[in-house]
């Protein structure tokens, strides 16, 4: 309280005793905690004894750590950034809040770490909200059937193994098959889609990084791609909660209405970070070493991707989470979880790899649980039976290696399906427009192919691709149209 020059004597007697009569002891309380010991990306901290899971935490040295793990005493904390002067005795205060990441139309185009943190020398970020890292997956009344296709440019999946907006579908194989191709070229078929996209590189080489980043800017894909990156020499914490990053992000905008893609690229490398950090805070190890809830980790993540009701806006989230075998074990632990957790599988084999079929999808191993009913009525009548056929003729050819005479009713198919194996054959980073798989396959099934040598039939593809894109053909358009125009141009 301030005196004036106006104030008499009395008059200032009775406002220091009415300002004493209003006064109100605020004490504010806050916590603090001490870090016992720090290395391999973990410290342990006394004190705190109101920290919950997951809660931020602010060192004094400037790092910053997530709990991780709550013991009588003595918690576990995750490093998320750390410095040269973090050691034992530095402070540690709450930040009473849990871990989130800006959200918006300004993560298009941009590189970030998971704390959303710009890792492609551009201006910060001028985000307008955030969204949490951890967060529960939609409820089932939030949800609806995923019935809309999501075009992903390769001819085998397209038409053998679909994708629908919403489904959650597994890229497994060996390394080196090209699993994160499969990925990349569905990201860059998401061109004038009106599908954001989100790219999760998780423990991948700086090599790897810039290369992914730089394809996708070559094909004009990273302007509608958001890019989170945790490369190799990230701490252990960020590497962990790279893919939830992603999913937050892409979270954000399904639920004002938009359909997104997620590629989490890879999951086991995401679980070998958890499974080192479980054990580094001394957890007990189960299967493998990993830790008993990994599969409830991945679990949750891969939930939270749907395709939700108009009542909830009518986004959806596809994911296509990419996982690593082991000389084509898929019955490892990891593998096999992430098979039961997920809407099917693409399998890519290391012999069709050898035998220069590319990709090298195995179609008896690959399984779309969703099938037809995210594909557009008119590929799925094209496509049909194909996948059966096309297995018929693989265990057909398989008599005609051991000089098993063949009558002649059985050329045709062998023929048919040497012809197939070609077609299916395609070059990585580039995808095809549905209206050019819509070609083919009318092509195909209406016999319009078969004079063709097999390994000649890629040029005249090619050139009926060019006269479909000139024309104004549609999947809306009638069988008899697309027969006719396909037929013409032959």
């Amino acid at each position: 309280m301030n005196p004036t020059d106006t104030d008499t004597l009395p008059g200032l007697l009775d406002r220091q005793a009415a300002w004493v009569d209003n006064y109100r002891l605020d004490l504010r309380v806050s916590e603090q905690g001490v870090v016992v010991s720090v290395g391999d990306g973990i410290a342990w901290i006394s004190g705190l004894p109101s920290a919950a899971m997951d809660e931020v935490l602010v060192l004094d040295d400037g790092s910053q750590a997530m709990v991780f793990d709550l013991n009588q005493g003595l918690l576990g904390a995750i490093l998320l950034r750390d410095t040269a002067k973090l050691t034992s005795g530095t402070l540690v205060r709450r930040a009473e809040q849990a871990l989130s990441i800006p959200v918006g139309n300004v993560m298009l185009g941009r590189v970030v770490d998971p704390l959303g943190l710009p890792l492609d020398g551009l201006a910060p970020l001028a985000h307008n909200g955030h969204q949490r890292l951890e967060r529960n997956s939609p409820a089932i009344i939030a949800r609806d059937f995923v019935q809309r296709p999501l075009y992903t440019g390769i001819k085998i999946v397209d038409a053998l193994v679909p994708v629908g907006k919403g489904q959650r579908q597994l890229i497994i194989g060996d390394e080196g098959l090209g699993r994160s191709a499969l990925g990349i070229d569905a990201v860059i078929n998401q061109h004038d889609q009106n599908v954001y996209c989100v790219y999760a590189l998780i423990g991948q080489k700086r090599s790897t990084v810039v290369n992914t980043i730089q394809i996708l800017k070559e094909h004009g894909a990273l302007d509608y791609t958001c890019v989170v990156v945790a490369e190799a020499s990230a701490l252990p914490g960020l590497k962990h909660l790279a893919p939830y990053a992603a999913c937050a992000i892409a979270e954000y905008w399904m639920e004002r209405g938009h359909d997104t893609l997620v590629v989490y690229d890879d999951l086991s490398t995401h679980a070998r970070t958890y499974r080192e950090l479980s054990l580094l805070l001394r957890r007990p190890p189960g299967r493998e070493a990993y830790p008993g809830d990994i599969f409830s980790i991945h679990a949750g993540l891969l939930e939270r991707s749907t395709c939700l009701n108009t009542a909830h806006g009518g986004g959806s989230m596809t994911a296509l989470p990419i996982v690593e075998t082991q000389q084509g074990d898929i019955a490892s632990y990891i593998p096999t979880n992430l098979i039961s957790i997920t809407d099917g599988q693409i399998y890519l084999d290391a012999d069709l790899f050898a035998a220069g079929f590319r990709p090298a999808i195995d179609i008896a191993r690959s399984v779309s649980r969703i099938g037809g009913r995210a594909q557009h009525p008119a590929i799925k009548a094209e496509a049909g039976r194909m996948k059966l056929d096309y297995l018929q003729f693989l265990e057909l050819e398989v008599f005609t290696r051991f000089g098993t005479k063949l009558d002649a009713a059985m050329e045709k198919p062998l023929r048919r399906g040497r012809l197939l194996r070609e077609i299916l054959k395609q070059d990585r980073l580039a995808p095809l427009p549905i209206t050019s798989q819509m070609a083919w396959l009318v092509a195909f099934n209406d016999g319009l192919l078969d004079a063709f040598e097999p390994e000649k039939v890629s040029t005249q593809l090619e050139q009926l691709y060019l006269h479909v894109s000139e024309s104004d053909l549609a999947l809306e358009d009638s069988r008899d149209k697309w027969s006719q125009s396909v037929a013409e141009w032959f």
